[in-house]
Parts: structure tokens; C-alpha cells; sequence
């Protein structure tokens, strides 16, 4: 097993909707963290053909939920690759607490834990209309939304011109309500959970994207620092340099 004792490990928790993937690639990107969702990991599973990969593929293609066992397996084998020794962003995992001790468990037989478990605290009617108003456009993907981000022209693409909106079935006032309800009852525990753990810290997330990054980004640096050790700047830098040179 890995080391994982100089290795940051953050979590970010919310309903849908609070932007914690939008965050986490944020944080990825400023600190040169590794990003872990459960569905890439998922995919990425299956397409490779891992044995966890293989086993989730089975569970998929029956029209079942992939249990907990196959999940921690899936996150075990990422973890084992090389550039999550930089640290890694959970987002969306775990959402409730049975899968929280079993992520405890495997950080622990590699010397690790979560650092910090940060939750984005939003009100749900935000939510309601936040998630309810979005639409894209049918042809280049933009996105948009009813009250924070409307086309220019009214029916027109900012960006191709396209009349072709379209909106996700599930994003409707009555889905979002339902999955919010889900969410605090299976994953709100969690916050408890983390804090009785010593790892929980909190963020009011219903203000402005960049300021609500900027707030992360003062909670997470002494954390990377802390668990890096001196080589934290450095190692920072290294890893922004490479991604650098690859784009």
C-alpha cells in the first residue's frame, strides 16, 4: 500500500446544484490536485477494464446501483496511480455514512484520513430556482440560465446564433425539491459525521463563483501546507508547470 501520510485529502460536500464540481476543478487547477467523481471514476473504470471496472459494468448493464464495495474498489485502484500523490478533491463521494467509514478505512490502511470535509451551504429555494432555470443551447453547448445568465437576444445563442434551447428533463422545480429532500436525508448526516471527525469546515456558497473560489482557496492552501510539509510550495509549482506544458 501507498503512503498516503503527506498526501492532502479534501472533500467537498452540498446538494445539487451548490457547485461543488465547478469548485473542485477550481481547486484542482490552483493547487494541482487530482479531482475524484464518482461517475468519471465509474467510466473511466469501465473503459479501462479494470477488475472493479468489469464488476460495475456488470451491475450497470443489469439496471442496478453499484454497491459500495465496487466503489471503494474503483477509488483504491485511482488511488494507487501516481498523480493522486499530489493530493485529491473528492466530489460526490461519499453520500452517506456507511460509505464515509468505508473511505475511512481505506485511508487508513494507507496512512491517510480526510483533512477536510468543507461544506457549501446554500438555501434550497435558491437551489430550486438555481438548478429549475438552467438551459443550454441545442448547438454549440452554451450555457444559460432563466434569471442569471440570459442570451443577449431573447431566444438567440450568444454564441452561434442557434433557437435551439434545450433543458434537462430532471431540471424541474419538482425533481430538484425531491432530490434535495434525498440529499438531506442520506447525505446532510455527513456534515455531522466530519465534524464529530475534527475535518469539517463550512462556506457560504450563495454568493458570486469567484468569491466563493477565492474563500476555498484560503481554506485549503494551510491544509496542503500542513500535510505536504515544506515541499508544499514546491510541489505546487511543479505540478502547475506540467500542466502548463501539456496544454
Amino acid at each position: 500500500m501507498r503512503d498516503f501520510s503527506t498526501v492532502p485529502v479534501v472533500m467537498l460536500l452540498g446538494p445539487p446544484g451548490a457547485g461543488k464540481g465547478t469548485q473542485a476543478k477550481r481547486l484542482e487547477d490552483h493547487f494541482g490536485l487530482i479531482q475524484l467523481s464518482t461517475g468519471d471514476l465509474l467510466r473511466a473504470a469501465v473503459a479501462n477494464g479494470t477488475e472493479a471496472g468489469k464488476a460495475a459494468k456488470s451491475v450497470m448493464e443489469a439496471g442496478n446501483l453499484v454497491s459500495d464495495d465496487i466503489v471503494i474498489a474503483i477509488l483504491r485502484d485511482r488511488l494507487g496511480e501516481p498523480d493522486c500523490a499530489a493530493g485529491v478533491i473528492l466530489d460526490g463521494f461519499p453520500r452517506t455514512i456507511p460509505q464515509a467509514e468505508a473511505l475511512d478505512a481505506l485511508l487508513a490502511s494507507q496512512n491517510a484520513a480526510v483533512h477536510a470535509a468543507i461544506s457549501l451551504e446554500v438555501e434550497d429555494d435558491a437551489m430550486v430556482e438555481r438548478i429549475s432555470g438552467r438551459h443550454t443551447c441545442g448547438g454549440c453547448g452554451e450555457g444559460y440560465h432563466d434569471t442569471f445568465k440570459p442570451p443577449a437576444i431573447a431566444g438567440k445563442c450568444d454564441k452561434c446564433g442557434s433557437d435551439d434551447f434545450r433543458r434537462r428533463a430532471d431540471d424541474n422545480p419538482d425533481t430538484v425539491r425531491h432530490r434535495l429532500v434525498a440529499y438531506h436525508n442520506e447525505t446532510a448526516p455527513l456534515i455531522a459525521f466530519y465534524a464529530n471527525a475534527g475535518a469539517l469546515q463550512t462556506i457560504d456558497a450563495m454568493g458570486e463563483i469567484d468569491a466563493i473560489t477565492k474563500t476555498l482557496q484560503q481554506m485549503v492552501a494551510p491544509i496542503i501546507a500542513d500535510v505536504r510539509g515544506p515541499l508544499a510550495d514546491q510541489q505546487t509549482t511543479t505540478r502547475k508547470t506540467q500542466m502548463e506544458e501539456t496544454q
